[in-house]
């Protein structure tokens, strides 16, 4: 199987430079597993399907470090778009990609 492509948003590259050099190395080691079947888990894949204003995007966990990974997929050009790395901090990481996929149709 190919692998997918790759697509930070600029947030998404913030939110990544945040992250202590260790926790960064594991999740860009986790994304790069992920890139080579990004589908969701109902499609053989690795990605879980978010709801709500989230619908159409996926989430990947990383329950010990707390942090998620929210992506949608761009099946035509065969890509991945990471809209947030974040701490799940009571949900807030999904409440901040709701808030830039609302920006990203507006700008």
């Amino acid at each position: 199987m190919n692998e997918w492509a790759v697509i930070y948003t600029p947030k998404a590259q913030e939110d990544l430079l945040r992250l202590d050099k260790s926790v960064r190395a594991r999740v860009l080691k986790t994304i790069a597993r992920v890139r080579l079947n990004p589908l969701p888990v109902t499609e053989g894949g690795y990605g879980k399907p978010l709801s709500g204003e989230l619908s159409g995007c996926l989430k990947v966990k990383f329950r010990r470090l707390g942090i998620r990974v929210v992506y949608r997929l761009h099946r035509t050009e065969h890509g991945m778009e990471i809209i947030v790395v974040g701490m799940r901090a009571d949900s807030e990481v999904y409440a901040i990609a709701a808030e830039r996929l609302k920006q990203m149709i507006t700008d």
